[in-house]
This record gives C-alpha cells, sequence and structure tokens, in this order.
C-alpha cells in the first residue's frame, strides 16, 4: 500500500502507517495493520494532554475552568476549543470524525496487548516554539486565526478537505499563517518530525507500528536514521526583554511625574491622582457593567484598574475575569456549546465562557482608555505647573 512504508533500524522493524485525519478509511486501516501485524509497541501522533482530553471523555467537560486556569493550562483549553470548533465543522459538512483513526490505535493496541506510546510533542510546547519565532504582526495574526476558528461558520469545500487529508489537525488549521511565515515551518513540522523519529525509534520491542498524519511520514522516514535531541526539542525559547522595558517604562514615567507635581504644588498634585483613580476606575467598571459582569466583578474592576494600570505583569479585566469566574463557574461544557452559542445575541451574552471573556476584554479595554485618558491629564496638569 502507497501509505505504509516499512523500515528496519537497528534490528527492529518499523511500520509507518500514514493516515489522513480526515477520512473514515484510515480508521479502518490503522484496525487492519495492527491485528494483522500484532506489533510490541503503537506509537500514535499524540501528546499527553490530548491523550487524556480524549480518554478522559465527559470527566474533561465537567472541569472547573477556575482550576484550568490556576494550573495554567488555558492555552490548552483554547487551543482543544478551536480544533474542537474546526472540527465539528467537518463532521457536520461531510459526516466525519477527525482523529478518529488515533482513536483506533489506541483501541487496537489495547486489543493485541501492545504497549501504547504517545509520541507527539507536548502542544503548548510546539505553540511556545511557534510564538517565540513570529514577531509581533505573526503573534496578532495567530491569535486571530484561532479566534476565527472558533467563531468562524465557514463551510469547508471538497477541495480543501482533499488537502487537508494530507496533513494533521494542527497543520490544517494553521496552513495560512505557515504560509504567511514560512519559518514556522521548522517548530510546527520540521522539529515535530524529529521528535516523532526518536519516540517511535526508543518505543519498546522488536515490531513498532506507529499511526502518523501523512504529511509527517517523508520527514520521519529521514530523521529517524539520525539521533535526534528530545531535551533541546523540548526547550522552550527565552522570553523577550523588550515589551517588559516598555511596559514598566510607562507606569515609572507617569508616577515620577506625579511625584515631581507633588513637590512643586501638592493640589495639583493630589489632581493628579484623583483623575488617575476616578478615569481607571470608572472606565474599567463602565466595561464589566457593558459585559453584564456579576456586581463584584465590577467593584473588582473599579478596585483593581488604577493599581494594575501601574504594573504590566497585572490587568484589571483578570481580576474582574477571575471574580466572574468564581462567583458563575463555566465548565467545559460551556466551550463546548460555544459554537452554536455564539450564533445567537441571547445565546453569546448567556453563555458562562464568553461572559467571562467579556468581562477580561471589556474591563482591560476600559482600564487602557482611562491609563490613556488620565496619563494625557497628568502631563497637562505636570505641563500647567510649571508656567
Amino acid at each position: 500500500m502507497d501509505n505504509i512504508t516499512r523500515l528496519e533500524i537497528n534490528g527492529k522493524e518499523i511500520i509507518l502507517i500514514g493516515t489522513a485525519h480526515v477520512s473514515k478509511q484510515s480508521a479502518e486501516q490503522v484496525k487492519d495493520v495492527i491485528e494483522q501485524e500484532k506489533p510490541d509497541a503503537v506509537c500514535i501522533e499524540l501528546d499527553e494532554q490530548r491523550y487524556q482530553s480524549i480518554s478522559d471523555g465527559n470527566k474533561w467537560q465537567e472541569t472547573d475552568i477556575f482550576k484550568v486556569i490556576k494550573q495554567k493550562k488555558a492555552s490548552l483549553l483554547l487551543m482543544n476549543l478551536a480544533i474542537s470548533s474546526f472540527q465539528k465543522r467537518m463532521a457536520k459538512q461531510f459526516g466525519i470524525n477527525a482523529g478518529q483513526e488515533m482513536i483506533q490505535g489506541i483501541e487496537s493496541a489495547k486489543d493485541v496487548g501492545a504497549e501504547l506510546v504517545l509520541a507527539d510533542r507536548n502542544i503548548q510546547v510546539t505553540f511556545s516554539r511557534i510564538w517565540g519565532n513570529i514577531g509581533f504582526k505573526g503573534k496578532a495574526t495567530l491569535l486571530s486565526q484561532i479566534i476565527f476558528s472558533i467563531f468562524s461558520n465557514e463551510t469547508i469545500t471538497e477541495e480543501e478537505l482533499e488537502k487537508m487529508k494530507q496533513q494533521d489537525t494542527i497543520n490544517a488549521m494553521l496552513q495560512e499563517i505557515t504560509e504567511s511565515f514560512p519559518k514556522l515551518k521548522k517548530p510546527l513540522i520540521d522539529e515535530r518530525d524529529q521528535y516523532l523519529a526518536q519516540k517511535i525509534k526508543e518505543a519498546p520491542g522488536d515490531k513498532v507500528v506507529a499511526v502518523l498524519g501523512a504529511a509527517h511520514v517523508p520527514g520521519i522516514t529521514k530523521e529517524i536514521h539520525k539521533d535526534q535531541d528530545l531535551k533541546a526539542l523540548t526547550k522552550r525559547p527565552p522570553k523577550s526583554k523588550a515589551p517588559k522595558i516598555i511596559g514598566w517604562t510607562i507606569p515609572i514615567v507617569i508616577v515620577a511625574l506625579v511625584v515631581l507635581t507633588f513637590f512643586q504644588n501638592p493640589d495639583a498634585g493630589m489632581q493628579q491622582v484623583w483623575s488617575w483613580l476616578l478615569w481607571n476606575g470608572s472606565l474599567a467598571g463602565i466595561g464589566t457593567i457593558i459585559a453584564l459582569g456579576h456586581p463584584l466583578a465590577v467593584l473588582t474592576a473599579i478596585v483593581a484598574a488604577p493599581f494594575t494600570s501601574l504594573n504590566p505583569l497585572l490587568a484589571a479585566g483578570w481580576f474582574a475575569g477571575l471574580v466572574q469566574a468564581w462567583m458563575k463557574k463555566p465548565i467545559v461544557r460551556d466551550f463546548e456549546t460555544l459554537a452554536d452559542d455564539v450564533t445567537s445575541v441571547k445565546g453569546f451574552w448567556d453563555n458562562k465562557v464568553t461572559r467571562v471573556l467579556l468581562v477580561i476584554v471589556l474591563a482591560n479595554l476600559g482600564s487602557a482608555l482611562g491609563t490613556f485618558v488620565a496619563g494625557a491629564d497628568v502631563i497637562r496638569l505636570f505641563i500647567q505647573n510649571l508656567f
């Protein structure tokens, strides 16, 4: 078969199945090959977190989002939502259950008593390495691409479907951005080929079957003959110091201007302080009210905004959003209904997840606007006091 590749590495027989992630026939072929070959190990193109989201089923749906955010898994949840939304549109249009061949690989490994190996790199590491390679414009494009994939109801053409059969789900989702930023091919495909190749080569036993997206097979066939450094491939890139420097410079300038004004004219200095408190607090509060936030979330935004605006590590919207999430706890099931809920105004405002997102975004927007207005007033009073 064209999509079956057999390799001999250090006396170990390795069978690569190049699957189409949106093809019913791929799942059937995975089942047939594993049953016929009866391998010692089955490698699948999933990492631990994506595997857990599949195997936990309803348990994952009941996850408390507040706990998810606290455990720093919010980005994973966002990606799962984006991928889920993307898959649901395909399933609705073509009656295809994307990723079925990976589920079949898990079940067939269990049936023949083979050891299951999760061979893909952690998705958060992959996106961290992508994030560090695309600059400000790329970050904005990537975020808009993810958000668009969540909320889009756009249909997928038969031609696009055929292209997707040669990609994995992550590659298909980010096809547009990889075309705009060719250097993303390295962290998204090349590095994953290297990681997958090493994990497959290290799988236990004399016979190994690997279930992979067809796009990865050529790269893995090439890279599997080399020794790959998994530690280097999972290292997260260092964060740039520039945003932090800029973020601290602005509040330092504001505080310095207020202090200098106080020395020359205490009354003018107090005017600056009140201007800062009122504009930041009131506009952040108004933003939270527009989002129909809980009264405690509104109060939190009002109190937090004047202080978080002076600390780039903090944001009023996150405090207000956490309070909103605490008072009206969304669960992951709310994320799963999000694609349907946002099709109506009522659903958009009723969904607990979108309500938290609205509180965060509008409170931060209000606080940012308050910082701009209050900052301008602080500068005006400082200059006015000089003359």
